[in-house]
């Protein structure tokens, strides 16, 4: 079942169940796919490589939110972002734990025989194609900085 069908399927059960916040978060991650699929120069039809991107964005632009949101004191409007970045996190690939994303990412360095700093754009562009959907950029590039500076 593609992601477009399983959204499909949970917004009829948020409908039946009359659950607005999952109804309107459901929604939002359903009209990102259509916006990819109707985009100039799109085939009708994504991957789910370019699902996964779209999710990942979405994730970290409610991460964001929610963070601004709490500094700024508005509970509520944060507690909503972080609501729809748990319903998006559901359909996301399951995220690598640090130490999974250490041993990923030596390997990557040891395919490309980078020794120092000098080689972290070499590496982040490899780590980042092998690694897409599994982890976050912002992890992958502090890792790779640490395990190249040793």
């Amino acid at each position: 079942m593609s992601l477009k069908q399983q959204i499909d399927n949970d917004i009829k059960a948020a409908m039946l169940a009359k659950n607005k916040e999952e109804l309107t978060a459901l929604r939002s991650v359903k009209s990102l796919i259509l916006l990819a699929e109707t985009d100039k120069g799109s085939s009708g039809e994504i991957s789910s490589d370019v699902e996964a991107k779209l999710l990942m964005k979405a994730a970290k632009q409610r991460k964001e939110s929610a963070e601004i949101f709490q500094k700024e004191g508005r509970t509520d409007l944060a507690q909503r972002e972080l609501f729809e970045l748990e319903v998006i996190n559901r359909y996301l690939p399951k995220q690598l734990t640090e130490e999974e994303l250490i041993t990923e990412l030596k390997k990557v360095i040891a395919q490309l025989g980078a020794t120092g700093p000098q080689d972290m754009g070499k590496v982040m562009g490899a780590a980042t194609k092998q690694l897409a959907g599994k982890a976050d950029g912002k992890m992958i590039s502090e890792l790779v900085k640490k395990l190249l500076a040793n």
